[in-house]
């Protein structure tokens, strides 16, 4: 795809759900180059939108120039912008009937049973996504509790809504998600939940779903070691033998809140050109997302990527803001080192490491086995035996849940000699200043 490369890209075509090496790709960057998107909202659109076959719609992969199996993809998360001016959220309800082995994946038509059936929108509320063959209501999922939300202009603040202003949003659903052109979901906005009005929410915008093509076809929100659960001994298109096959996955359904402007984001990649794809933005969410759902909305992403030759990730890895950062997990301070220095000279410690931040991302069923998963790829990055990695994470670091049932973040100052050893100190450096 060399002859199409472009020093900036911009995406603006989606999947029904699906990340793998099958699908089409969006286009290809120069190594270095800048990645644009306008991504429709993730998780409760295509949950109710019974043809998609994944939990989001996310953007058809993207070919980065240089990018091969056994490199990382470096990406810098330039800026987010939130264009929805609302969102519905909450916890979900499954509906009996509607689907098989998955709620997100295998949908089907409650009354007349047609796989992933074409639906029109009839109205509003929780009844309005219907059947185009029989007319019954084919939405996988209700609210158990829902919510809506409304943003300021400068997307700060949100507060929820009453029944008034629910369904003033659900009539100019499209509008108020500022879903882009090519989005084939229906807006989420349309059920016009409105419990728990007159609450008052801080924004911060981050991406739930960034990272590279795993090497098997997945569906998207399964691409993670928690929901990918579902797939193992599922009957449809897309299950799975056994939790081995589901080591294909590159972790991209990350939903860590520090997934935002200023981090940078390192993938494994699994198949040529890496196949980087976006979606599932986030308007807010306190760590663990323990809704399991969050403010989904549609927006711009800017991004710029770069290929790592001969980094082989056994899963990704994150560099956030230094303000986000557990306090002790902050590069130290000159007057630190000093104070380190001082009792070196004092203690007869012949050699004192200096060393750098980095987030190892682990998933798993549960957040041990998600930890444990962390653990398991911190060790094998960079050498060192897992008592090594506890230890180093105990004295200088810690875990941190993205999302409950089984992401995390484990935090650990690295020897600067261990990232040098894979090739990991300059985009430290650089994410640090230091």
């Amino acid at each position: 795809m060399s002859e199409q490369l472009v020093d900036t890209l911009e995406v603006d075509e989606f999947t029904l759900g699906l990340v793998g090496p099958e699908q089409e790709w969006a286009g290809s960057v120069r190594d270095g180059g800048t990645v644009k998107t306008h991504t429709p909202a993730g998780c409760w659109g295509p949950m109710i939108t019974p043809n998609f076959r994944g939990g989001h719609e996310v953007t058809r992969p993207i070919y980065v120039e240089n990018a091969e199996p056994g490199d990382a993809l470096v990406v810098r998360i330039k800026d987010i912008e939130v264009t929805s001016i609302a969102t519905s959220t909450g916890s979900m309800a499954e509906r009996e009937g509607a689907f098989g082995d998955d709620p997100f994946v295998d949908h089907r038509c409650p009354e007349c049973g047609t796989p992933w059936p074409e639906t029109v929108v009839e109205g509003t509320g929780e009844e309005a996504i219907r059947c185009v063959e029989c007319g019954a209501n084919a939405s996988s999922f209700g609210f158990e509790y829902g919510y809506t939300v409304v943003f300021d202009d400068d997307r700060t603040v949100g507060i929820t809504v009453g029944a008034d202003g629910a369904h003033q949003l659900a009539e100019h659903a499209d509008e108020a998600m500022a879903l882009p052109e090519n989005s084939r979901q229906h807006p989420i906005l349309l059920y016009e939940p409105d419990e728990m009005p007159g609450a008052v929410g801080r924004l911060r915008p981050f991406i739930g779903n960034i990272g590279t093509t795993p090497s098997i076809e997945l569906p998207d929100s399964h691409n993670a070691g928690d929901f990918g659960q579902f797939l193992i001994g599922a009957g449809h298109d897309w299950g799975l033998p056994d939790e081995e096959a589901l080591e294909a996955r590159t972790d991209g359904h990350l939903d860590s809140n520090e997934v935002r402007p200023g981090a940078v984001l390192i993938c494994p990649v699994r198949v040529e050109g890496a196949g980087l794809y976006v979606g599932d933005l986030h308007a807010n969410q306190g760590d663990g997302e323990l809704s399991l759902h969050t403010t989904d909305v549609s927006g711009k992403t800017e991004l710029q990527v770069e290929v790592i030759k001969g980094l082989d990730l056994p899963g990704p890895l994150l560099l956030p803001n230094e303000e986000d950062l557990p306090h002790i997990t902050k590069p130290y301070t000159d007057a630190e080192r000093d104070a380190g220095a001082a009792l070196a000279d004092e203690y007869d410690v012949e050699t004192l490491h200096d060393a750098l931040p980095v987030q190892i991302i682990g998933s798993g069923a549960t957040i041990n086995d998600a930890t444990e998963n962390a653990f398991d790829r911190a060790s094998s990055l960079f050498g060192i035996s897992e008592g090594e990695v506890r230890s180093r994470c105990t004295f200088t670091g810690g875990v941190e849940i993205a999302r409950l049932p089984g992401v995390v973040q484990l935090s650990m100052l690295v020897p600067i000699e261990l990232l040098d050893e894979v090739g990991l100190t300059e985009t430290v450096r650089e994410q640090y200043g230091a």
